[in-house]
């Protein structure tokens, strides 16, 4: 399997974290731990499918952020081009409430409509090479754009989830921001798509698998706020889908 990664032109910046475009010469599965970024799938070739691999996936597909891991399996000359928004970035595209994709992956003709899709597909088919798809992904996102203003309250929230690693009560956090925990809660589903502790989390169980060779496994669940192991191994398999003792010692995914 071959991932390239482009980033972003500058007037997309803000909203895009990076494009990648997979390429799979062979059948294989790729492991997905989830992020706190959505993700849109455009399929270039091939036949790409969920999990256990009876659900083929849409054409052009949006996936919403999640707390599970996803398996994803790429038929033999199979690829697709992927964008991966930055946390607030998919609320600057869309008008339509985010929080209902959470675990969520459905055709992107749910927000966009068929015919505009239809005309970016051929337009890729026709390209002859990456550099060039990522070009014209870059044109239909911009002619999308409705909204180039963050939400600054949301962006200190996040700010501050990343500064402790996901490890902060969401009651206190609210304060931080001096407005209340319920109005905080709506406003920040509404930008991101999860709500302030499933974020949390999310960032939380990145911070973990990304932290090389571990000296003690105790140490990390009592540093990261778990009372007890299983509630531990639990959270982690559901997140990587492997137990800690095993992810450990042979970690693959992107």
């Amino acid at each position: 399997m071959k991932i390239t990664t482009y980033i972003p032109t500058a007037q997309l910046k803000q909203f895009i974290k990076d494009y990648k475009i997979i390429e799979s010469q062979y059948d294989t599965t790729n492991q997905v731990v989830p992020n706190a970024s959505f993700a849109l799938a455009f399929r270039l070739s091939g036949q790409i499918s969920n999990n256990d691999r009876s659900v083929e996936l849409p054409n052009i597909a949006l996936s919403g952020l999640r707390k599970s891991v996803r398996f994803i399996h790429y038929k033999k000359n199979s690829g697709t081009l992927i964008v991966s928004f930055s946390e607030q970035g998919l609320s600057a595209f869309f008008r339509q409430p985010l929080y209902d994709l959470f675990e969520q992956t459905v055709p992107l003709d749910h927000y966009i409509p068929p015919a505009t899709l239809a005309l970016v597909e051929e337009r890729l088919a026709e390209m002859s090479n990456n550099q060039l798809r990522i070009a014209c992904m870059e044109e239909f996102l911009i002619s999308i754009l409705i909204n180039r203003t963050p939400d600054l309250l949301v962006t200190e929230a996040i700010h501050k989830i990343h500064s402790t690693r996901g490890n902060i009560r969401i009651k206190e956090l609210a304060a931080a921001l001096c407005i209340s925990q319920d109005a905080f809660e709506k406003r920040f589903r509404k930008v991101t798509g999860a709500s302030p502790k499933q974020f949390s989390q999310i960032i939380k169980m990145n911070a973990i698998v990304h932290q090389p060779n571990p000296a003690s496994l105790l140490d990390l669940v009592f540093e990261n706020g778990y009372y007890d192991q299983p509630h531990f191994n639990r959270d982690f398999k559901l997140f990587t889908g492997q137990t800690p003792t095993d992810f450990f010692k042979s970690p693959s995914f992107w």
